[in-house]
């Protein structure tokens, strides 16, 4: 009997991209093993939900779950929950799979003996503009997503922090817990973490691609990563403990940002510290981005590079500011209602 491997995909107002996300789970290569594919799809006001029952109709083998919270480790655990398969393997509607994705995975978890393996992220623009071009190449750079390797182009396989989306054996939930659904953001990071501090592995698979498609506009980057920020301070008191020190470099920099002005009155050495610390950021900015944008024939960019590095700095660390005071020193917590789609 074959063994059966279960695609798990959380969705909510993708109408623009989750028929391309079933399609390229239904395309998956057999090597070995059978597909079973569940989407959980969270209350949309864009269609999703009717665009997932018509695709239920012309894909026989897909179930769709209803996910009411909206959010993601809601869906996560709902359709790994309903998952028959003993390898769970998570798809987004956001990205674009290649044929062997699932069988690359299996291959990797097996031969490794890992707890979590995933590839790459090739973040392609959400559109032709500069805009959307600069957003996407700002999330490939090391000044946007610091050490992440999964955003980079590494290429050689190593033990890592975390990963994109991920594949499991279904043993894994049942020994660690599922995802935290506390965590409306960030949820992959503290189960990531959980799985490490209980003894876990978790191996980045270089020749794995995933095309994922960046936000398009400014305003929902800003949304985005402010909310990677607010949460990170809850993943770090759940774990006990920061699972990598580049989280701290946003949210040092915009509190001198905003706090060395307001000591400057009492201490004149913080005004001349602010400047020098302003024009050191502008300087670092402003060379990587026409590196990039003159490097890569897209000149027209480079105000929009500028504009979508401060974007990704500033909205991590606002949120990460903003989570210290509400999850760390408040400890008040956050209702999925309260948290809008960034889609």
């Amino acid at each position: 009997m074959s063994q059966l491997v279960s695609i798990v995909m959380p969705c909510r107002n993708e109408s623009g991209h989750l028929a391309d996300a079933v399609r390229d789970a239904f395309a998956q290569q057999r090597r070995g093993f059978d597909l079973e594919v569940l989407i959980a799809v969270g209350p949309s006001t864009d269609g999703t939900e009717a665009l997932a029952e018509r695709l239920r109709t012309g894909h026989p083998g897909l179930r769709v779950l209803p996910n009411p919270a909206g959010v993601v480790p809601h869906g996560l655990n709902a359709a790994i929950r309903a998952a028959r398969g003993g390898i769970i393997v998570r798809m987004d509607a956001h990205s674009r799979y290649p044929p062997d994705y699932v069988a690359a995975l299996v291959e990797a978890l097996d031969r490794t003996g890992a707890d979590n393996v995933g590839g790459v992220w090739e973040t392609v623009p959400a559109d032709g503009s500069d805009l959307a071009w600069a957003i996407a190449r700002a999330l490939s750079s090391p000044l946007g997503v610091g050490n992440a390797l999964f955003r980079l182009t590494p290429t050689e396989e190593r033990e890592v922090d975390t990963v994109p989306y991920g594949c499991w054996r279904r043993s894994l939930f049942d020994r660690i817990g599922f995802f935290d659904e506390e965590l409306l953001r960030n949820q992959d990071d503290e189960f990531n973490g959980r799985t490490i501090r209980n003894g876990g592995r978790i191996v980045l698979v270089p020749g794995v691609r995933i095309r994922y498609t960046a936000r398009k506009d400014l305003r929902r980057l800003w949304r985005m990563y402010r909310e990677y920020g607010l949460f990170k301070p809850l993943v770090n008191r759940k774990l006990g403990a920061p699972a990598t020190a580049r989280q701290f470099v946003p949210p040092l920099f915009v509190l001198a940002l905003l706090g060395l002005p307001l000591l400057a009155p009492f201490v004149p050495m913080a005004a001349i510290a602010w400047c020098m610390m302003v024009t050191i950021y502008v300087v670092i900015v402003a060379v990587v981005s026409a590196r990039i944008a003159f490097g890569e024939g897209r000149p027209g960019a480079l105000p929009w590079l500028l504009a979508a590095f401060a974007c990704v700095h500033l909205a991590y660390g606002a949120g990460y500011l903003q989570g210290l005071w509400r999850f760390t020193i408040a400890r008040r917590t956050m209702r999925p209602t309260d948290l809008a789609t960034n889609r």
